[in-house]
């Protein structure tokens, strides 16, 4: 133990001797040792940025996603469903659940009526696909009793109603003959620029104060179910699921689908090998430049290479006194590689990047930062092999001739 730690002492002089020569070869470690690092952290970024996108969409990983559709005019109402949903949502103990229906009703504007998107959820929704509230809150499982329907809007259907923000508590009339007022008691942003007015509603208050027209031709019959389930229950759960609903509901196309084929494992792969790739090149390049530098160090030092064998050092203490020179330059270019690959990510402008900023931000990976140590060693031990063999190989008598 005491001659490694010797070994790196004495390479540690040496390198601050020749600074200079290695100074540029260890510049190029460094950058590919945080090209390597920072790389690999922000594909995990990205990768958490893209899933939860995908989550907006089609909810948490793995949401299962029951639909259910009459196949002829003589198929049995769906009157039914909401009980075939609650009694299999106790049956199977399912904690994570919400129906989503895609329907419309009028909005009393300052402007006129019109016909308004309206998705009826459950308080669950809001979890399960990560609803983003800008303004005021999300729906809790109390508004399900409260007196009259509450809201949850998206920016085009605020400015539309022709207020700010939710300061002024504004609300709405909801229906036609017999409207009832509606609170606005949160604000998502809008989808895309140019966005129509939407709104979100809970399914049973939406069914209590408003009857939607069939004829309408807008949404499904009925309500979608989703449930929110452990990976490893999904392949059991959905034939069950299926099967309750068609026992209740004989006529009518029920279909269970979930959400694991995403395709981001071929995205976050891809991109990290790319990554990878690059800084492997930019790596091999500052190797490459620190074999020559550490070339050219040891035909300057011949003559103390002679000297020390001449005293007694050993071929093994020679070479490993010349790898470590470039083990610990490598070592100390990673370092420097890793803390600013840390600076730089902990840095990055995550709203403007992901639009809308990550919910769960991911810890930087500590692997990336030992994958990049490990890669700055091994190109040192690498690139010190060479110049250590050379030292080895120099006759006493021509060195001290030298």
């Amino acid at each position: 133990m005491t001659g490694f730690v010797g070994a790196v002492v004495e390479a540690w002089d040496e390198l601050r001797i020749h600074r200079l020569r290695v100074l540029l070869a260890l510049i190029g470690v460094a950058v590919a040792v945080m090209a390597i690092t920072g790389v690999t952290a922000a594909v995990a970024m990205l990768t958490q940025g893209f899933t939860e996108q995908m989550e907006r969409d089609m909810g948490r990983q793995v949401t299962l996603s029951l639909d259910a559709y009459p196949m002829s005019d003589q198929a049995p109402p769906a009157t039914e469903l909401d009980a075939v949903y609650t009694t299999a949502l106790e049956r199977y103990d399912i904690t994570w659940a919400t129906r989503d229906w895609y329907t419309n009703a009028p909005m009393r504007f300052p402007e006129g009526t019109a016909q308004v998107e309206l998705r009826a959820v459950d308080p669950d929704f809001g979890t399960m696909q990560r609803v983003r509230v800008q303004d005021g809150r999300w729906f809790t499982d109390a508004d399900t009793e409260s007196f009259a329907p509450q809201l949850v809007v998206n920016q085009a259907f605020l400015t539309r109603l022709g207020v700010g923000g939710l300061d002024a508590r504004p609300t709405v009339l909801l229906g036609d003959e017999m409207p009832v007022r509606s609170a606005v008691v949160g604000v998502v942003p809008d989808t895309w620029p140019g966005a129509e007015p939407m709104a979100y509603v809970l399914y049973d208050q939406l069914t209590r104060w408003y009857t939607v027209d069939a004829s309408s031709g807008w949404g499904a019959p009925a309500p979608s179910l989703k449930v929110w389930v452990p990976p490893e229950v999904v392949d059991e759960l959905s034939p069950m699921l299926r099967r309750d609903v068609m026992a209740v509901l004989p006529g009518w196309d029920v279909q269970v689908w979930d959400n694991r084929d995403t395709g981001m494992q071929a995205l976050d792969d891809g991109a990290r090998w790319v990554g990878l790739g690059v800084g492997a090149f930019a790596l091999l390049l500052g190797g490459l430049g620190l074999v020559n530098i550490a070339l050219v160090t040891v035909r300057h030092r011949i003559r103390e290479i002679g000297i020390r064998r001449s005293f007694g050092a050993t071929s093994g203490r020679i070479f490993f006194g010349v790898l470590m020179e470039s083990v610990v330059a490598t070592f100390v270019a990673g370092l420097v590689g890793v803390g600013l690959a840390v600076v730089v990510i902990r840095n990055v402008p995550v709203e403007a990047v992901f639009g809308g900023g990550i919910q769960d931000m991911p810890p930087f990976p500590v692997s990336a930062a030992l994958v990049g140590m490990a890669c700055a060693t091994g190109v040192g031990a690498l690139a010190g092999l060479i110049p250590a063999t050379v030292a080895v190989r120099v006759k006493v008598i021509d060195a001290i001739r030298y």
